[in-house]
């Protein structure tokens, strides 16, 4: 490239960054968003009226949830994610609860396990069946009871198995172990009033809250020790909400005094000043921000929104950057956010919302623009899979776990998860010995398939009535390794594909890069 083009090109960049500022480059920096055609979306589903402030829907892999209206108690509303079009009025719901639910949470290590929350002050876990419901479930595997006031706000652990946050009303944080239905720790002087949110640092050694009194904690749930306080996060009065990030600092989004939303970053280690503070508009819906720790995006809806803005988080100041918004004419009465396990990364999809409608439920997606059909793997590095890094009495006894992650390369399909395979089979064991073994605890007699998720393979009694089905194993086993291996296989195969089509296309560049050198471009 000749001296007098080089210049050229020097002058015209200086020229943009003086223009627009300094440009700065991002791989997400035009990231677009778009709905599903009509057909592709959830019809007549009769979404709550209920003055709480969740997103009302929890999306995984599997399944989409919702809160629905309800003639007389709680229900929610379980379809898998392929589903589209009418839902009909006798579909069957999950429907335990004696009065509304105001929040549900899908375990992010088993994706046929949601929890519910409700105005009837207790917990309740349910195991959805592969395919969805075929009749209305009214018997929770666990009821978790320990809450005084309703329940509004649940975050599951992280990393660790079978670990469950609940706040409710009474300003009361409990810390439960689903497997035993236990109630392992309660935090109930840490917060003068209301809380609004909670949730787990990364390797979920602590929480961070926000309260009605405006102040932001950062908590260490098993000594039961605030670490961390900031009083007066936002000066205004409508709920806030926080998150941690992958690198431990924590966003939060609220009200400024004269009632503008807003959007703040903080560093646990100063919380004497905000790193970035975004000021929004002067809309009444309270922010709802979902964390993408794989790109570190975070996207900003509320209730009664027509708007979904994201942002990217980084290094660089001024930390916290717009990115875009996606604007449509229908405000949202909610949302859902599903997580990389379930994005399609051939159409280069890096999040996936469902909005809610009054009656309808419409996928969002959020795309990077690429012109390869290859696999990008700047766009998905590897993720949170679903197998967890700690089982519940290994958090108790005070390990902490980055979790385990999988890679996205092919698409993304949960492994056999060992955790599983033999938590499952034990409660039917048990279920069926009635005579050994202490019995469970009262309202949680249902629990067949979740309720010893956390007790060790090598317990005494559980032994001989494992020992009695391992002849019926080892039956299957060949077939079981066989079909592994046959994976394995194919995987290999795929890769040496992409590894074959990105060499080519390397040097395609290479050549292409040589000819603007020499200057024939």
């Amino acid at each position: 490239m000749s001296a007098c083009r080089k210049k050229s090109l020097n002058f015209l960049q200086q020229d943009m960054s003086f223009r627009r500022g300094v440009v700065r480059q991002s791989k997400f920096r035009h990231v677009f968003a778009q709905a599903w055609k009509a057909e592709h979306c959830i019809d007549d589903v009769r979404v709550s009226r209920v003055t709480w402030d969740s997103g009302l829907c929890a999306v995984n892999p599997k399944f989409i949830a919702v809160i629905i209206e309800a003639g007389g108690g709680g229900s929610f509303l379980v379809v898998p994610i392929s589903k589209s079009g009418r839902i009909d009025q006798a579909c069957p719901t999950v429907c335990g609860h004696a009065a509304p639910v105001l929040e549900i949470q899908w375990s992010p290590h088993d994706d046929n396990i949601i929890a519910s929350a409700s105005e009837d002050c207790t917990v309740k876990v349910w195991q959805i069946p592969d395919g969805g419901l075929t009749s209305p479930m009214t018997e929770a595997i666990v009821i978790l009871e320990g809450h005084s006031k309703r329940v509004g706000i649940l975050a599951w652990h992280p990393t660790a198995f079978n670990i469950l946050l609940t706040a409710g009303c009474d300003n009361v944080i409990c810390v439960w172990n689903v497997g035993t239905g236990e109630l392992l720790y309660q935090l109930s002087d840490a917060h003068p009033d209301l809380i609004y949110s909670v949730g787990w640092n990364k390797d979920g050694s602590a929480v961070c809250t926000v309260c009605k009194d405006k102040a932001l904690r950062v908590i260490d749930p098993r000594r039961g020790t605030v670490l961390k306080v900031r009083e007066k996060v936002h000066d205004g009065t409508r709920p806030m909400r926080a998150v941690f990030l992958s690198d431990g600092k924590i966003l939060t989004t609220g009200f400024s005094r004269m009632s503008e939303r807003q959007m703040a970053l903080w560093d646990p280690k100063d919380l004497s000043e905000p790193m970035a503070v975004q000021e929004m508009d002067t809309s009444n819906g309270v922010l709802l921000p979902f964390y993408d720790p794989d790109t570190n995006m975070v996207y900003l809806c509320g209730k009664g929104d027509c708007t979904i803005r994201y942002f990217e988080v980084t290094d660089e100041s001024p930390y916290v950057h717009f990115l875009s918004l996606y604007s449509s004419k229908e405000p949202q009465r909610g949302g859902g956010f599903l997580g990389k396990r379930g994005v399609d990364v051939n159409k280069c999809e890096i999040a996936r919302f469902y909005k809610l409608h009054e009656r309808k439920v419409e996928p969002i997606s959020m795309t990077v623009p690429r012109k390869s059909d290859l696999f990008q793997g700047d766009l998905y590095p590897d993720t949170a899979g679903s197998e967890p890094a700690l089982l519940a009495d290994e958090w108790i006894a005070g390990q902490d776990a980055a979790p385990l992650l999988v890679s996205l390369s092919g698409g993304y399909s949960a492994p056999p998860s060992k955790h599983r395979d033999t938590l499952r089979s034990k409660p039917k064991l048990v279920s069926q010995d009635s005579g050994g073994g202490a019995a469970p605890p009262a309202g949680n007699a249902a629990a067949s398939s979740f309720v010893s998720a956390t007790r060790e393979p090598e317990d005494e009694a559980a032994a001989p009535r494992v020992a009695a089905r391992e002849t019926d194993g080892n039956a299957e086993r060949p077939k079981r390794e066989e079909e592994l291996l046959n994976e394995l296989l194919a995987e290999m195969k795929a890769l040496r594909a992409v590894v074959v089509a990105q060499s080519q296309r390397i040097e395609v560049l290479e050549r292409q890069l040589a000819r603007i050198e020499d200057g024939d471009v």
